[in-house]
């Protein structure tokens, strides 16, 4: 049984449970990997790289944010998103269902963590990803993404938080949404975009963050990735103003054809700043990869934003090949590893046996205080 059989009739066996949790450990951390690999040169050229760093590139983590393996706002945003989802699905119990809102709540709190110094513990709501103290630290975030959590209004696709922006820092964090394997693609795409447009509220900003759940969506599913960014593309060309967006796709398919990967090849597509640019490079350095460590380097030795690119190649190859893929050497020097791993778990065991854990006659007292309804 697939994993989107088992969704679907909400009986899971214990090996697509294990394949499934494989594939959101490896999303999760595979994202959190490119993200430390990229962080200490986010704003250098290519050049600049080469000459620090040897003629090819950034090898291996280097110090950023005082020690190796620190990631970034990237990360940060994604276990945020994970935590709202959860939220969402435990909310449900009491007729409240809006998971959008929940995910508002969830970066607000990340937001938080951008201005305190640390956790309130005085706040019994806050679950406890927000009572993590590694978590308080600022790591170059996003403009749009602090004005846009800024106060407690919620961006919508109607009226959306800065309507002119469309950098990478809503696609940076959307891989989560695609983990909703029990969801149809069309709600994926549709909660992914809602989402964004609460800090990217240009089209291209938010499309851009749904396509990317839908590549990752079809990849926790156990297919292609090739028939994976099929699928986005076509829900992209229902949608106003997916040009970009699509074009950007488009260009890394047919970058793979064009002969060896390098680094100006990567250059082609963009810098990453923006979100169809980021989306582009990861998806093309997951799509050439010859394994995941060959893929993450890739997507970050250019002159961009390498964190964010190497992040969503992360997520992709991570999701695609499960956690067992990822370099085991990185990993143990990944910064909040057991956090994520505890995050990812959670999440697993919420999608695949959430009813067991809470319902609206009877829930699980540690549930409901690691993930509060209110």
């Amino acid at each position: 049984m697939t994993a989107t059989a088992s969704a679907a009739t909400g009986v899971w066996g214990r090996a697509e449970q294990q394949d499934f949790r494989s594939r959101v450990r490896g999303c999760l951390l595979g994202g959190a990997i490119g993200d430390a690999l990229g962080a200490a040169v986010e704003f250098s050229s290519l050049a600049d790289i080469r000459a620090e760093h040897g003629p090819e590139g950034v090898t291996d983590f280097v110090p950023a944010y005082g020690r190796r393996g620190r990631v970034t706002d990237d990360t940060q945003m994604t276990l945020f998103t994970v935590d709202g989802l959860i939220r969402a699905q435990v909310r449900r119990d009491t007729g409240a269902w809006h998971p959008p809102t929940d995910i508002h709540a969830a970066h607000r709190r990340w937001y938080a963590t951008q201005r305190d110094w640390g956790p309130d513990e005085r706040r019994q709501d806050a679950g406890w990803l927000a009572r993590e103290e590694w978590l308080y630290a600022q790591r170059a975030p996003g403009r749009a993404c602090l004005t846009g959590l800024a106060d407690e209004t919620m961006g919508t696709l109607e009226s959306p938080k800065n309507p002119d922006s469309k950098g990478c820092g809503a696609v940076m964090r959307s891989a989560p949404f695609g983990l909703l394997v029990g969801w149809e693609p069309q709600l994926v795409f549709q909660l992914a975009i809602e989402c964004a447009a609460q800090t990217h509220g240009h089209p291209t900003g938010y499309l851009s963050a749904g396509a990317f759940a839908l590549i990752v969506h079809g990849l926790a599913r156990g297919e292609a990735l090739d028939g994976a960014v099929q699928r986005a593309l076509a829900h992209l060309a229902t949608r106003p103003g997916h040009e970009e967006t699509t074009d950007a796709l488009r260009h890394a398919l047919g970058a793979v054809r064009q002969g060896l990967p390098t680094p100006e090849r990567v250059a082609s597509l963009g810098e990453g700043w923006t979100g169809e640019e980021a989306l582009a490079i990861g998806l093309y350095c997951a799509l050439v990869a010859e394994d995941v460590r060959h893929g993450l380097l890739l997507a970050v030795n250019h002159g961009g934003d390498s964190d964010s690119t190497g992040a969503v190649c992360g997520n992709i190859l991570g999701a695609l090949h499960g956690e067992t893929a990822l370099p085991p050497a990185w990993l143990a020097e990944l910064e909040g590893r057991g956090t994520i791993l505890e995050l990812a778990d959670d999440f697993a065991m919420e999608m695949t046996q959430g009813p067991a854990l809470h319902g609206p006659a009877a829930s699980a007292p540690a549930w409901l205080a690691r993930y509060p309804r209110a």
